[in-house]
């Protein structure tokens, strides 16, 4: 049997290795002609670890994680605010709580478990077409390719998702975000870099922590906006403009923007839940599946999710079974997703808001974290689980 998957983002490497690790052949299909490495980092939390652990992956990504030592939630004024309690310390159960990594690394290192000739870059798709075995991918240039199973993990505006699902509207939260990574040696000692620490303001954010083991400070600063910014990791920003946003927040904000070679905009979409994700014979995975906003930080690790599941569920398999599985395995993915994304959602009002206080939005925010279910959730034992059951 074979898999073609459009997109070589995390969630379709993760998909690519973990199919292989159960013996499916595989091939990914990639619009851009070069992987680069984005300038953005990514945190990989203790669901995904595990989630990655399930097929061998987790030790390959810690090697270019970077291990923090605590979480500093404070108001934009420097006073400390309670961090939730869903976001627990390192213990010998939890050996790492969030594992930031610089997005282009994890990819690399995703990239890295597969054979050379796995991922073919420079092939957009433009159309999925079901057969009565399997289906036809046509891409930009005209050429056509078959598999058994297609999976579309190529992101908020996928080809596949409107083959399966139809065009469906983005909505746009209200919120835009500046991205950026400062070289360490640019800053002074006022930075923790053993630490993930947010800021807290009215209808304001902004987030740092450390990667690429320490070399790298991520910096991400979230602001109200009336504008459809571009949904892009690399459209350019305006460093005055962000300077300007927190220009009167407590040091060491400003002295961090302050650093920043270049920044980026990302606007931050979301849409309601497609009707299916999956035919008989292709489905979603990631954001082409269930765009969440990045406000539990969960993007990644749900398509790291997702993949692991469905390669769980495809493991053994016949073409003929092909439509259970892929049925068994939306069915396992909908209601987390769904909630992960509703949860995201309730996070941004709270972190938009400008008649809270720093604590009002420690409270919301920690309402909307509480329990263990995010971090605790075993992602393979549950396809397992239900694998064994039909």
């Amino acid at each position: 049997m074979r898999v073609a998957i459009i997109g070589a983002g995390i969630g379709g490497l993760t998909a690519a290795a973990a199919l292989r690790t159960n013996g499916i052949d595989v091939i990914v299909y990639e619009k851009a002609h070069e992987l680069r490495e984005v300038g953005a980092g990514v945190v990989v939390a203790n669901n995904g670890q595990r989630a990655l652990d399930a097929v061998g992956l987790g030790d390959r990504v810690r090697e270019v994680g970077t291990h923090i030592e605590r979480t500093v939630w404070s108001t934009w004024h420097g006073e400390d605010v309670p961090v939730p309690p869903a976001w627990p310390s390192v213990t010998p159960g939890r050996p790492v709580t969030s594992l930031p990594v610089h997005r282009g690394e994890l990819q690399q290192a995703l990239l890295g478990a597969l054979p050379a000739g796995t991922v073919h870059l420079g092939r957009p798709c433009q159309d999925v077409i079901e057969t009565a075995d399997g289906a036809r991918i046509v891409f930009a240039d005209g050429s056509e390719e078959h598999a058994d199973i297609v999976v579309g993990a190529d992101g908020i505006h996928s080809a596949v998702q409107q083959v399966v699902a139809g065009p469906v509207e983005l909505s746009s939260e209200g919120i835009m975000a500046y991205r950026g990574l400062i070289p360490v040696e640019r800053l002074d000692d006022s930075v923790d870099l053993q630490r993930m620490q947010m800021w807290l303001g009215p209808g304001r954010s902004f987030l740092i922590y450390p990667v690429s083991r320490g070399r790298l400070l991520n910096i991400v600063a979230f602001t109200a906006t009336d504008l459809d910014a571009e949904e892009s990791w690399t459209a350019p920003g305006d460093v005055r403009a962000l300077a300007a946003e927190f220009a009167d927040w407590a040091h060491p904000v400003p002295a961090i923007i302050d650093a920043l070679p270049e920044t980026f905009r990302w606007g931050l979409y979301d849409r309601k839940s497609l009707g299916r994700w999956s035919t008989d014979r292709i489905t979603l995975l990631g954001d082409a599946a269930h765009p969440v906003t990045p406000h539990l930080g969960q993007g990644a690790n749900m398509a790291i999710e997702d993949a692991v599941v469905l390669a769980t569920v495809l493991a053994g398999a016949s073409v003929a079974d092909v439509p259970q599985r892929l049925a068994l395995y939306e069915s396992l993915r909908r209601d987390r997703t769904s909630r992960i994304q509703q949860n995201a959602r309730q996070a941004g009002a709270i972190y938009r808001a400008t008649d809270l206080s720093a604590q009002e939005q420690a409270a919301g925010l920690t309402a909307i974290l509480a329990g263990d279910w995010i971090p605790d959730y075993d992602a393979a034992a549950a396809a397992e689980a239900a694998l064994a059951s039909l």
